[in-house]
Parts: structure tokens; sequence; C-alpha cells
């Protein structure tokens, strides 16, 4: 284990990032997971999380980008992880949940969860649209303090597969105005509908998303964001109306706090 451990914090070294993973390459499919938790076991999962799950993953060529605490539900446990291709997924899952640490740990962390099936396969959206390098390292094991900022995710579901002129047209015309208006955006993806190779972990095969991840300074800098965009008459009366009629449901949003040692914040 201490092998395993030390080989991990190396690679997070090397990485030297403080958000998304610093090898462009590295996360070209995107696990977007969220968990529901039994009432008061939500800390007890970000506990052992962080504790047994992080670098053991790594070291297995898993990148965890980000831990969140959901601040729109108490039992909500929401994180993302990254990998560099399909095949790479499946031999690193294989190689985590056939391991002797999670044989070790799953009852543990299975007796906090009332359900973990809500789980979206992504790619980016398109060129220079994933995670993006940041400046520092993880946060070492034992890390309490949350860390600083806002990180809301924003998802669009569509009744039939997101097109590239979607993601083009969010890029030169939605995103600016979500960021002229606060919002700084750390990342944009498309579901991947590449067959599930690792079966064991289902995930929304059928869903048909666009995602976009936001990171704002503190939850008034989202009400601002919010009260800004709701003046903008570009966003009230050109693109809102337009964007609603095309999207299956209304859209999900995920008002994420970063936890102790989430590489995203």
């Amino acid at each position: 284990m201490k092998q395993i451990i030390a080989a991990a914090a190396l690679m997070v070294a090397q990485s030297a990032v403080a958000g998304p993973a610093a090898d462009p390459t590295c996360c070209q499919v995107i696990e977007l997971r969220q968990y529901i938790t039994y009432p008061g076991k939500r800390d007890t999962l970000f506990t052992l999380f962080e504790r047994e799950f992080i670098e053991s993953q790594e070291a297995l060529g898993i990148r965890v980008l980000g831990q969140f605490r959901d601040l729109n539900d108490p039992h909500r446990f929401t994180w993302i992880r990254g990998f560099s291709d399909m095949a790479a997924r499946k031999q690193a899952l294989t190689d985590f949940y056939y391991g002797a640490l999670w044989k070790r740990w799953k009852a543990d962390a299975n007796a906090t969860l009332y359900d973990n099936d809500d789980v979206l396969l992504l790619r980016p959206a398109g060129p220079g649209t994933g995670f993006a390098p940041a400046a520092s390292a993880r946060p070492p094991i034992g890390a309490s303090a949350p860390r600083p900022g806002l990180i809301v995710a924003t998802i669009y579901h569509f009744s039939q597969e997101v097109s590239a002129q979607f993601g083009t047209s969010f890029g030169t015309t939605l995103a600016p105005l979500f960021e002229q208006a606060g919002a700084t955006i750390i990342g944009r993806f498309v579901s991947d509908k590449s067959p599930n190779t690792f079966a064991q972990l289902p995930v929304r095969e059928q869903a048909n998303v666009f995602v976009w991840i936001a990171r704002f300074d503190d939850r008034a800098a989202y009400d601002r964001y919010h009260t800004r965009m709701a003046q903008d008459v570009r966003w009230r009366d050109q693109q809102f109306a337009p964007l609603y009629k095309r999207l299956a449901r209304a859209p999900e949003v995920l008002i994420l706090e970063p936890s102790a040692r989430s590489l995203i914040y």
C-alpha cells in the first residue's frame, strides 16, 4: 500500500495541478458521478474517499479530478474522474475494483451509499474544451479545510445526440454571455456514446447531454452572476427561449462545494 501511495504522490507532484489534469491528453473520457448517501453518511464517505480512494486510483492511471458536496442536497456526493481513452478506462477500473484495496474498503464505502448509478460518461465537446492545466498540487492526505470557490455544473439534456453545431454555437454565443456575467468556464463536455466496457459500473447510456462547468469565487459571486444574466437583454430576450426550446427538459444545475483534496476548485 505504501508503494502505491508513493507512486501516486509522485504522479500528482509531477502534474502540479490545482484544477483539472495537467496532461491535456489524459482525460479524453470523463465520468461525472452523482451518489446519494444515507442520511448522516456523506462526511463519512468523504473521509474514507479522500484517505483511501485517490492515490490508489491514480496509481492505476485514473485521474481523480474533483470531489464535491452538493449544496442543494445534503445527501449527494458528486465526483469527477478521467481516463486517457476507453481502453485505459476498462483496464484501470478492472485493476481497481478487482484489487486488494477496494476489496478491503468496499463494504465501508457501500454502507454509506443509497444509490451510485447516476453516472454520465462524457468527452470534451471539442478541441480545447476539456479541463486545462492549473498551478498547484493536491493537498495531502489528512487535509480537512474545504477548497475555496464554488463549482457549478450545468447539464443540458437533448432528445438526440448533441450536434457539433450546438457545441460551436455554445462557444461563440452563449459562453461569452456567461463569462461576461462572471462565470469562469473550465470545461465543456458531451455524452460519450461509446459502449460501456466496464458493465459492473452502470452509466446513463441513453443520455444525450451537453455539460458546462464553471468556477465562481463564492456563492455571492454566483448570485451576482444570475442578477447580471437577468439584466442582459441578449440572454433574456434573444438566447434564453431558443436554447430552452431545444432541450428535452429543464437543465440540471449542480451547485458544488469542492472538498479538501479536490483538484478542481
